[in-house]
């Protein structure tokens, strides 16, 4: 991931340069980190249908609202270990599952250890290619899937099932991390006057979603087109050129449409005031003192000592995000309540995770018994 505004809080590509296959294999360990896109669909309230090209199934809804978790994955996930954990002790009726992965990959007993996500995935996956469009595309493809079924209400841990699923119902907003950057140089002129720039944002690509947002997101054909068009990878710079700064990188990478698009449509939308203007997943960006380190587009992997109890709590108590470009401090609240910022954290290495089921920060969790399942 990109660098954003410093306290705000997946991909396959051929590249012939060998920094380009460097950046690539430090894309695709973003992607595997948590292997989560964090993204909610909304309230009870399905009898306002948009227009859209999703062929939404209208039946009385008298089961209890969902959350859809919809993941973005390159094939696997490699922490289904830590999501099984937080799904066990979940009434069935209160969620669902979606998982965008490379096409023709299969969750069955032989790429995952979990139940949960057997035969979870998407038919109609494409692949992706890390800093491009196909992201975002497959985005929809999630969202599209995920609002046939009329129980879906939101879609996306820190905390158990039953606390997340309370605080986000609770609430009648999206949970969307978008700001104005006023240093931002990803913006292409040639995208005006679709896109105009004073509706440009910049965010988390990790999204909650009330539905009436998923809808409007995949019955876009106006600004998905546009970023399909400038958004695109750049491999052909000269043989040995230096990528060590921010321009070069810029000219390599493009616009990042996973960081804006969501952001710039519902702008754009005019849905801005129906939004909490902060994302729910915890990243830390690079911290270094070493400028040339922290030039990084990555964020810090948790490693086995830093996901003791005292840090996970540290997270947890997080109540304000300070978005530098505007000056602005975000003061987390939910249906006007204020509330502790953050309910999930990437990225964090198997260790890491597996020091958080261990301090039963999720609930039991018996590692013997399910980490040698099915392998």
């Amino acid at each position: 991931m990109k660098k954003r505004a410093p306290s705000s809080s997946s991909s396959l590509a051929l590249a012939a340069l060998p920094v380009a296959r460097s950046r690539l294999r430090l894309g695709l360990q973003l992607i595997l980190c948590l292997s989560v896109l964090a993204c909610t669909l909304a309230l009870i309230r399905i009898c306002s249908r948009s227009p859209s090209t999703v062929d939404l199934v209208e039946v009385p809804l008298l089961a209890p609202p969902k959350i859809a978790f919809l993941f973005l994955a390159r094939s696997n996930l490699p922490l289904d270990f830590v999501w099984h954990t937080f799904f066990q002790k979940a009434e069935e009726e209160k969620y669902s599952i979606y998982i965008h992965s490379e096409p023709g990959f299969a969750f069955d007993r032989t790429t995952t250890r979990s139940p949960f996500f057997f035969g979870r995935q998407l038919q109609n996956s494409i692949r992706v290619v890390w800093g491009e469009a196909t992201m975002i595309e497959a985005e929809r493809l999630l969202l599209a899937v995920a609002l046939k079924d009329p129980a879906n209400q939101r879609c996306v841990p820190l905390y158990n099932f039953s606390y997340v699923y309370s605080y986000m119902m609770s609430s009648s907003k999206s949970f969307v991390d978008s700001f104005l950057d006023r240093k931002d140089v990803r913006y292409n002129a040639k995208m005006f006057p679709t896109i105009p720039k004073d509706r440009w944002r910049k965010g988390s690509q990790w999204i909650t979603l009330v539905r009436k947002h998923a809808e409007t997101i995949v019955a876009d054909t106006i600004v998905f087109p546009v970023f399909s068009k400038f958004c695109k990878r750049r491999t052909g710079l000269a043989l040995g050129a230096k990528q060590n700064n921010k321009e070069a990188a810029q000219k390599e990478h493009d616009c990042i449409p996973d960081e804006h698009y969501v952001q710039t449509l519902l702008s754009m939308s005019h849905l801005e005031d129906e939004l909490e203007r902060r994302t729910l997943t915890y990243t830390s960006w690079n911290q270094s003192i070493d400028t040339k380190d922290k030039r990084s587009w990555h964020p810090k992997t948790f490693e086995f000592p830093d996901a003791s109890l005292e840090h996970i709590m540290e997270i947890r108590n997080i109540n304000h995000v300070y978005y530098e470009t505007e000056y602005r401090t975000e003061w987390c609240q939910c249906n006007a309540a204020f509330v502790p910022c953050f309910l999930f954290a990437r990225k964090f290495s198997r260790s890491a995770a597996m020091r958080i089921l261990n301090d039963g920060l999720l609930g039991p969790f018996d590692a013997g018994a399910f980490l040698f399942t099915n392998s």
